[in-house]
């Protein structure tokens, strides 16, 4: 696993693709069909990281294979997709598997969610015209204590070059992730630093101790939760035109509330978003098991969503989807998704970095 399963708050889009995204979302509200699906690609990854479950080489023989994506987009329907792992570039035919989760009407606004240890500025272009909208590069600390929360030596190294480098593109697609854990909760505004220095975004994330079973990495001291609300206040303080700090106020509010009570109830997963494995089997949650058919979310619903009662997550695309249906969409509208050509984004990009 990259980091945790998380829904980006997404970058801007075109008017007719934000339309399109909002179309969908809203169709699949009303429908009960989930919004975000994370295609959980490959089990295996290049990093051992302290805060997950995954690590290492996997058995990936039953993996699906590029083309039995378009099944699942045809009877999902999400309007928002997340390509994660494991470690997703790993598939050496990763590429095609955003070509085949790609609608000819240009949907999903998809995320692929990495943590970068093989990324290429080639493979970088090659996934932006397969369909990426947004690359989302976990970051744990902003200097070499990444590589050793990782276990995977120079990775820091390898993101301090190629993430400035491909940024300078121009594309403002790429957007840190940092899981605040107990490690790294006085970080928090030296995180953002980094991002701005690079000329990144960035989004925040909470730990969750149900995937390790390691309660040692959240926050419950008062010494903790005092780090993280400076920090949070720190980085509210710096917020711009923008849209450098991807969280909504909203969003950060309820992560200072899931650590300050332990928890945080009225999970959607299995509803509002879901999973499905490098197998295909869908799951509720990537920290959630059970298992279902492609065509049995409705039974997912009955026998897992109604009747959870877990509380031990708060991970991005719970936060968002959490949210009442007109809340969610005016963030969305107003926020994330802007009707300016892309030579104005550009300019605005281009000015602020200046």
């Amino acid at each position: 696993m990259a980091c945790p399963r998380s829904w980006r708050a997404m970058r801007r889009l075109p008017l007719v693709e934000s339309l399109g995204v909002i179309g969908r979302g809203t169709l699949n509200w009303m429908a009960g069909r989930p919004v975000v699906v994370s295609f959980e690609v490959t089990d295996s990854c290049t990093c051992w990281c302290r805060h997950c479950d995954h690590g290492g080489p996997k058995d990936d023989s039953s993996n699906l294979k590029p083309a039995e994506y378009s099944r699942y987009m045809e009877v999902l329907k999400p309007c928002v997709v997340q390509v994660s792992g494991g470690e997703p570039l790993l598939r050496d035919d990763v590429v095609d598997i955003v070509r085949h989760i790609k609608r000819p009407s240009g949907l999903p606004y998809t995320i692929l969610v990495s943590n970068w240890s093989r990324m290429r500025e080639d493979l970088y272009l090659e996934l932006r015209a397969a369909g990426v909208h947004q690359f989302s590069v976990s970051l744990d600390f902003p200097d070499e204590r990444h590589d050793a929360f990782r276990c995977h030596p120079g990775l820091y190294a390898h993101l301090r070059r190629i993430v400035p480098r491909l940024a300078a593109l121009g594309y403002d697609d790429i957007v840190l992730n940092s899981c605040i854990t107990s490690e790294n909760v006085g970080e928090i505004e030296a995180m953002a630093d980094k991002a701005r220095e690079w000329g990144v975004n960035i989004c925040y994330s909470a730990y969750s101790a149900r995937r390790t079973g390691c309660r040692d990495y959240f926050l419950s001291t008062p010494e903790q939760l005092a780090q993280m609300n400076r920090g949070f206040d720190r980085v509210e303080a710096r917020r711009d035109h923008t849209n450098w700090i991807v969280n909504s106020t909203g969003t950060l509010e309820g992560t200072r509330r899931y650590f300050e009570n332990g928890g945080a109830p009225g999970c959607s997963a299995g509803w509002r978003f879901l999973v499905v494995t490098a197998r295909g089997e869908l799951q509720p949650c990537s920290m959630q098991f059970q298992r279902y058919g492609l065509h049995e979310q409705p039974r997912m619903v009955r026998e897992f969503t109604r009747t959870n009662t877990c509380d031990q997550c708060y991970v991005s695309i719970r936060s968002y989807l959490d949210k009442k249906f007109p809340e969610l969409l005016w963030e969305n509208v107003s926020g994330f998704f802007t009707f300016k050509s892309r030579r104005a984004r550009l300019a605005q990009i281009d000015s602020a970095k200046a």
